[in-house]
């Protein structure tokens, strides 16, 4: 390899910083993922979408601001994004049944997974705000940070967060 081909060291530094962050951080990839895609494959696909985007943008990080938020900033934005065009691509598609075996399960976790399904179907159903909104709660990002990520005010946060709760009592 000639020299114009080898990777400098600052880019090697560069590279190590961003693959770092990016495993401390790395469950909010599958957060917004899993929250986003029903199937396997479209949540791989939105996570190395997230990912790649996260790597562009990566230049432009200003590492005085907390790395998680502007993570999850992109990722978000990205999965709204995903979610455009996964309607658009599955509009006719039927998804099979998605049940799993829990044979095994005593009847508590029986209990627990029939809750967090509900749970989950509730956040796929929303609005991307809102679905944003939850996941950024469910995570226990405080409300300044969460006003931060979506670009909505702390008080327009605080009243989402009331309206959800009321709406997961009523329907769940």
């Amino acid at each position: 390899m000639d020299e114009a081909m080898q990777p400098t060291a600052i880019d090697l530094e560069t590279r190590e910083a961003f693959g770092a962050l990016l495993e401390r951080h790395r469950g909010i990839l599958f957060k917004v993922a899993n929250s986003w895609s029903r199937l396997p494959e479209d949540r791989a696909d939105l996570v190395q979408e997230i990912a790649m985007q996260l790597w562009r943008a990566w230049p432009q990080y200003d590492p005085a601001r907390s790395f998680s938020t502007w993570m999850y900033r992109i990722a978000l934005n990205v999965a709204i994004s995903f979610g455009r065009g996964d309607g658009r691509r599955r509009r006719h598609l039927v998804p099979l049944d998605d049940t799993h075996d829990i044979a095994d399960h005593n009847a508590a976790d029986h209990e627990t997974e029939q809750q967090v399904e509900l749970l989950q179907r509730f956040i796929r159903a929303q609005k991307p705000l809102d679905r944003a909104l939850l996941i950024l709660y469910l995570d226990e990002r405080p409300q300044r940070e969460i006003a931060d990520i979506l670009g909505v005010s702390e008080a327009n946060v605080s009243t989402k967060i009331g309206r959800l709760k009321q709406r997961i009592r009523n329907e769940l």
